[in-house]
């Protein structure tokens, strides 16, 4: 067993605990043991089932309404634990500034102990519903070294896609006419799109479909569910397109002062930072010095690789932003970036949030269409 997998477990039983403690202050007597009954039979079946098909590289399968319904009552009980924990602090803290008094018939019920559920119910449809549905498109300009006179360039991002139960081939046309009508000149996708080996050839098609509505095509690296679902095979379907698929190399934008980076994905997790410094290396070989170059790379990291390159941008996903936060902010920022714009000297990254996701739900952290402005600095 390794350390990875007993953190997990200890992450997980702490968690169960939490939501089993939680519950002696919304319920009582007979009412607790059954709302205890039930948590843990939905937790260890639903729950268990869910994370058992997880494991094996994220294959989620089966009816997408089941699989809702069990993020949806899981992320319930999640938010409701932290509603009743701070509600818990807060009463305590209040009752030593005010030195109240115990009232010993009210001791484990919290005031209005309804309202916790029902608004953690609330905000879990919302997120496993509404907003990971709910595009948001953002614009960044990025002043670029000898780049030339003119408006600027105009390249789009999308990133983690995943295609499969939440996420179709018509949903994907959809998301690219977006992008689409807003002209940019380039789109740019940062890996995990195919994600369903039974959708992986027709969004090939979806993805040909669109190179001709931007200017100078459309340009893609691989991420890590692309090697996960068949590599070769993925690679042959988008062999059949005109879309510029980047595997540790570089290319001039046709008739363009601009080049473009693209990395593979290292999937050799013991020696990861040391594959990615060797991708980066080969991707960079015969790239002319000083020119206005972007990067596309799936993980984050690799805006460290950018900026020790003194490339302009360089265009990531992976993280899917934490797929909750708060004020904009990821609420867990595993990654080393997680989430947004980074600057490392004249060095820019961003860090894609997704256009879907393997775990349906998102709080804090709808998918996006990122849209970078290139301007001469």
């Amino acid at each position: 067993m390794t350390w990875f997998t007993i953190i997990m477990i200890g992450i997980a039983a702490a968690t169960l605990f939490a939501l089993l403690f939680t519950t002696r202050y919304l319920f009582a007597g007979r009412t607790l043991r059954r709302v205890r009954i039930f948590m843990l039979l939905f937790d260890i079946f639903g729950m268990g089932w869910f994370i058992a098909r997880a494991t094996l590289y994220h294959l989620i399968a089966g009816p997408a309404l089941v699989i809702e319904t069990i993020i949806i009552g899981f992320m319930t009980q999640i938010i409701c634990t932290a509603f009743v924990l701070l509600a818990i602090v807060l009463r305590f803290c209040w009752r030593r500034m005010m030195a109240v008094p115990v009232d010993e018939s009210r001791r484990r019920l919290l005031v209005h102990a309804s309202v916790y559920p029902a608004a953690a119910l609330g905000l879990s449809l919302y997120g496993g519903l509404w907003e990971r549905q709910a595009v948001v498109e953002r614009d960044f300009t990025i002043p670029v070294k000898g780049l030339g006179a003119g408006d600027g360039y105009r390249l789009a991002q999308i990133s983690d896609v995943h295609l499969g139960s939440f996420f179709s081939v018509a949903e994907l046309d959809t998301l690219l006419s977006k992008v689409a009508a807003q002209r940019p000149d380039l789109l740019a996708v940062t890996g995990d799109l195919f994600d369903d080996v039974t959708q992986n050839e027709e969004a090939a098609k979806i993805l040909e479909k669109y190179v001709d509505a931007f200017p100078d095509g459309i340009w893609f690296c691989f991420g890590n569910h692309e090697h996960f679902r068949g590599i070769r095979t993925i690679r042959q379907y988008l062999a059949r397109t005109h879309v510029q698929v980047l595997v540790n190399e570089n290319r001039q934008v046709p008739g363009k002062n601009l080049w473009l980076v693209g990395v593979d994905y290292p999937m050799d997790r013991e020696h990861f930072a040391l594959q990615r410094k060797a991708y980066m290396k080969e991707a960079c070989e015969g790239l002319p010095e000083h020119v206005p170059t972007v990067l596309l790379g799936h993980h984050p990291e690799c805006i460290d690789d950018g900026a020790e390159q003194g490339i302009a941008l360089t265009l990531t996903g992976h993280t899917h932003g934490s797929q909750i936060g708060l004020f904009g902010k990821p609420l867990f920022p595993v990654f080393k970036y997680t989430r947004g714009m980074v600057k490392i000297g004249d060095s820019y990254g961003y860090v894609h949030s997704g256009n879907g996701s393997w775990f349906p739900f998102r709080l804090g952290c709808p998918p996006e269409i990122a849209y970078f402005t290139l301007k001469n600095a």
